[in-house]
């Protein structure tokens, strides 16, 4: 079986599927259970998570998702953070969604990032490039040179000390926000440059992300400049630039 030997018009479906279920329970009274690392899940996550794992099973591919089983040691594999974004979520903010990413030998291949209440979709990868898709009408979509000053992508729930001084080192930029994975996305699609994140987040943030960026023209490193790896036994990401840039390591410090 090749790479991408899969139905991935019917994988975007689940997760145009997995958004629609999430909006059941948006902007509407919530039961909040947090994990160890305080995170919050919402019946929200769970609902997305069931649609999606039984969607893939017909794979035969491991799901390894945020809300499931967490970690996988096979060489091709579906990652998925059913609902990335969920502090946006349960604050009625509309920046959340729902993610899908092949991981092969430790390497996002393909994504998917679905934005339900924007009804947007973004898919692709290194093979055949990445696509946005919303109004029934789909694109092709490609990162865009550096601009000046430089469009930098900031979290709304994940602005730290570290970053900030990192983005100082930029010299003028100019402050673009968005939450969850349309960071990604807004970099594949020629709205920002970079995305330094200098916090903690995990395998199934970045995936989908960073298959779409990959295809749109962009790439992410971490802070030694070396890509970002999947598949580890500790499913939490070293701290990474995300760009519009085929190579980034020039804006580390």
């Amino acid at each position: 079986m090749g790479t991408l030997d899969f139905d991935l018009k019917g994988v975007v479906a689940l997760a145009e599927e997995a958004g629609r279920a999430t909006l059941t329970c948006y902007q509407k009274p919530l039961e909040i259970r947090y994990k160890g690392d305080e995170s919050p899940v919402s019946q929200a996550d769970e609902l997305a998570h069931k649609i999606i794992a039984k969607g893939l099973a017909e794979t035969e591919l491991q799901v390894v998702s945020e809300e499931g089983q967490t970690q996988s040691s096979a060489t091709r594999y579906w990652c998925v953070d059913p609902l990335d974004g969920t502090k946006s979520f349960i604050a009625g903010v509309e920046d959340f969604t729902v993610n899908i990413a092949l991981i092969v030998e430790g390497r996002p291949v393909w994504g998917v990032v679905v934005a339900p209440v924007l009804e947007v979709a973004w898919f692709g990868g290194l093979e055949g490039g990445s696509w946005r898709k919303a109004q029934g009408q789909t694109q092709r979509i490609q990162c865009t040179p550096p601009q000046a000053p430089l469009r930098v992508l900031a979290s709304r729930n994940h602005l730290n000390d570290a970053t900030r001084d990192f983005i100082e080192t930029l010299g003028a930029v100019e402050r673009v926000q968005r939450g969850s994975s349309l960071k990604f996305c807004a970099i594949a699609e020629g709205q920002a440059d970079l995305y330094p994140r200098l916090g903690p987040c995990c395998e199934w943030d970045t995936a989908a992300g960073e298959a779409v960026l990959i295809g749109a023209g962009g790439s992410i490193c971490d802070f030694q400049g070396r890509p970002l790896a999947y598949a580890k036994a500790d499913v939490l990401n070293p701290h990474f630039l995300a760009s519009g840039q085929t190579d980034p390591r020039h804006y580390l410090p």
